[in-house]
């Protein structure tokens, strides 16, 4: 452009005015324009991109490579090597680099990393909530995840859902590459799953409703557990037994109350009237469910014993019972199922599920599929594993009472 002056020098003067005229003052020098500092001797050899610095200021795996005077490939190598090794890279060069990634606290990033190889190390973890009370079943299975997770270098990510409805939209999202697999907490799915279920990510369920295409699933005998329980129960002289089960939406739910009724086949017992109810799988819809039914059955006969659905629901009949004066056991038995914190913490009679196993297993058996998929061979055993459970005594267990109670 006319009159800019791009030298560091005052530019010179181009004309003068003619001679008959006075000539006018001389304007004064232009500025020269501001320039950048020079490089230093390192900073040199160094291209704009390997200056440049991340948002946070953080340092980067150029600073690194320039700290420990190798190439930006070399201290990547050296850096995804670690202390193992790598044969791109000298043991004498691994070691300045990563001396030189401590020395600047450098931390890689992740979502390069990710992108540059294909996997996040990381799993996800889905369930969903539908109660406003801590679900302790969830966070057994999960501390199992967890543990599982860290013992396979992999970071574990919580997604959460208010509904297994949500499913099909949120899960196919899910698969965008954020994570390398799935752990589904017992996933609810509809049938037409096979359709939509993303297949290109490893996915193992824990307690699926329903074999799922592809997916691995862990599980325990439910029908078998139910059975066990009110067999005991019935060992000890117990012949009125109230089932508070869960949501018929859940096929557990259902599979336990098969249980119950088996037993006291088994057993040639005929189970009472009425002695089944359902109940929302928590404390207050224990609580609620037994209130409810001694509230229809006043003036009749006490039952002997209460078998609920899951911990939560047992618990709540005990504060229920316990509230209207009745001891435990020796008014009346009550045993749960799973064996979680809660159980553990009051000695609840109960029936074992090893979830926190149950969780880890889930976990190796993903990232054996993980690594199975990445070397494009056959995903391995998409079945069911079915883990033993155990009933563990407690001291809310007991014989029948001698004497009849009525219901008040």
């Amino acid at each position: 452009m006319k009159g800019r002056c791009y030298s560091p020098r005052p530019c010179a003067a181009t004309t003068s005015a003619p001679a008959s005229v006075p000539a006018s003052p001389p304007k004064p020098p232009a500025k020269p324009p501001i320039q950048p500092p020079a490089p230093s001797p390192d900073e040199a050899v160094a291209s704009p991109a390997r200056s440049r610095r991340r948002h946070s200021d953080a340092p980067t795996l150029a600073d690194v490579a320039r700290a420990a005077g190798v190439s930006d490939m070399a201290a990547s190598s050296a850096l995804n090597g670690g202390r193992r090794g790598s044969s791109r890279v000298s043991a004498e060069t691994r070691e300045r680099v990563l001396a030189a990634a401590e020395r600047l606290q450098y931390r890689p990033n992740a979502t390069a990393r990710a992108l540059a190889s294909q996997r996040t190390n990381a799993i996800g973890f889905v369930a969903n909530f539908e109660s406003d009370e801590p679900n302790l079943y969830v966070l057994e299975v999960f501390s199992g995840v967890i543990h599982g997770a860290t013992a396979a270098g992999q970071t574990t990510v919580v997604f959460t859902l208010g509904d297994w409805a949500e499913a099909r939209a949120r899960i196919p999202a899910l698969c965008d590459g954020r994570v390398d697999g799935l752990v589904l907490l017992g996933p609810r799915l509809a049938d037409d799953s096979a359709t939509w279920l993303p297949q290109h990510t490893p996915m193992v369920s824990v307690h699926a409703d329903r074999p799922l295409a592809g997916v691995a699933n862990l599980e325990t005998d439910d029908e078998a557990g139910a059975h066990d329980v009110v067999r005991e129960l019935l060992a000890r002289g117990h012949r009125r037994i109230l089932h508070v089960g869960g949501p018929e939406a859940f096929a557990g739910a259902n599979r336990r109350v098969d249980g119950y009724l088996r037993a006291h086949a088994e057993a040639g017992v005929k189970p009472a009237a009425g002695h089944v109810v359902r109940a929302p799988l928590s404390i207050q819809g224990g609580r609620d469910a037994i209130e409810d039914w001694l509230r229809r059955h006043r003036g009749r006969q006490l039952p002997d014993a209460v078998f609920g659905c899951n911990d939560a629901i047992a618990f709540g009949c005990i504060e229920a019972l316990r509230a209207r004066g009745l001891r435990i056991p020796e008014d009346i038995s009550v045993v749960g199922y799973d064996h979680t914190l809660m159980a553990r913490s009051v000695q609840m009679a109960t029936l074992r599920q090893p979830l926190h196993e149950m969780g880890r297993r889930a976990v190796e058996l993903l990232v054996e599929r993980i690594e199975t998929s990445r070397r494009n061979k056959p995903l391995p055993f998409a079945g069911n594993l079915v883990l033993p459970t155990e009933i563990v005594p407690g001291v809310t267990l007991g014989h029948p009472r001698h004497a009849r109670l009525t219901i008040a």
